[in-house]
């Protein structure tokens, strides 16, 4: 048996198994032959050739799908990136990671706004044996079946605590985060969640989603560029050149770091005054997490506009899988520590 945390979010598709992990944009595209392919001058990694066909249906996703085809799919609408986007993105993600009929068992976030109203839908779309083929640079083609046994279904902002509460094998190794109250703001692409464990106990009144994410931000970037070099620059296409600083267009360079600074500034007072007033009665609050890929870019202009004691999760390499490696971790403290434990009784509530 595997146990796989997958965070399908509309800016980065994420995996783990605790072992190999993986990360890529949640984009794809139609697949079309590639006349001409050679990478002995660049390899490719794992993530940036991913060539999947699923039950049957050929795509190009991440990187391939934005380099090579025609027709891409992108979305920032909950209802069709679950119907339609979710099975293939979490396949090309799950595919390389898990054994052939190896059964997984799988533990999934969803935001807080959209739990209630997908959380069934996505453990349907997600359950079961998926036939999958995987398509190298060279053509090889490599058949597996992927095999879910069980998806676990949880509020997305549970992640990052998970991660630092509980060890590789599922053991509680941080008490603190098992006996206090503690909120977290868990800054994704599209949305922001907001949620509080008091004592591992998800709080319903503590928790919410506000609409904004880094999206919000790269969306008054593309409104500028367009209006200085009248062109419409897609979202997902803005992630580099927004951490770098600067974007290429038609050879010319662009500056984005005053616009880009002044759009987070937005987008973190935003989301300060969401937090400052939804947890005001929550005074007792030992700590506030902020976690999530946006989360590690608004940091330094976030944490002096919350009230309350701040820390941000340190993470060995990419802040953005902060929630996969939770959800591991969750998982094989339900599946594989077996419900006998006696920690297991401060297991989160979902």
């Amino acid at each position: 048996m595997e146990v796989v945390g997958l965070d399908i979010g509309f800016g980065f598709t994420k995996a783990t198994n605790g072992k190999n992990s993986t990360i890529f944009k949640s984009v794809y595209g139609e697949a079309q032959e590639i006349s001409f392919s050679d990478t002995s001058l660049n390899p490719a990694s794992r993530e940036e050739h991913l060539h999947v066909e699923v039950e049957g249906k050929p795509w190009f996703v991440g990187p391939l799908a934005e380099r090579q085809s025609a027709k891409r799919f992108f979305t920032l609408d909950q209802k069709e990136f679950v119907s339609g986007y979710s099975k293939i993105l979490a396949m090309a993600a799950l595919a390389p990671m898990v054994e052939q009929q190896d059964p997984v068992k799988l533990v999934v976030g969803l935001p807080i706004v959209h739990y209630k109203s997908h959380m069934k839908e996505l453990a349907g779309i997600l359950s079961g044996q998926h036939r999958v083929a995987l398509i190298g640079p060279n053509g090889k083609r490599e058949e597996t079946v992927v095999r879910i046994a069980q998806v676990k279904v949880v509020p997305q902002p549970m992640g990052a605590l998970l991660n630092l509460m509980l060890g590789n094998a599922g053991e509680i190794v941080n008490k603190r985060f098992a006996t206090e109250k503690v909120g977290i703001i868990d800054i994704g692409f599209k949305t922001t969640d907001f949620t509080i464990l008091d004592r591992t106990r998800y709080s319903e009144r503590g928790s919410h989603s506000l609409e904004s994410g880094i999206s919000t931000a790269f969306s008054i970037i593309a409104e500028k560029l367009k209006e200085e070099s009248g062109i419409n620059v897609e979202l997902y296409r803005l992630i580099d050149p927004v951490e770098q600083g600067f974007i290429k267009i038609r050879g010319k360079k662009f500056d984005l770091s005053k616009i880009r600074d002044g759009a987070f500034a937005k987008l973190a007072q935003a989301i300060a005054n969401e937090s400052n007033k939804l947890w005001a009665d929550d005074w007792d609050l030992e700590a506030i997490v902020v976690a999530g890929g946006g989360g590690a870019l608004l940091a330094p202009v976030l944490k002096p506009l919350l009230q309350g004691s701040v820390m941000t999760p340190e993470t060995d390499g990419d802040p953005r899988l902060a929630n996969v490696y939770g959800f591991c971790k969750y998982g094989k403290h339900l599946w594989t520590r077996g419900p006998a434990k006696a920690e297991a009784q401060a297991a989160p509530a979902a």
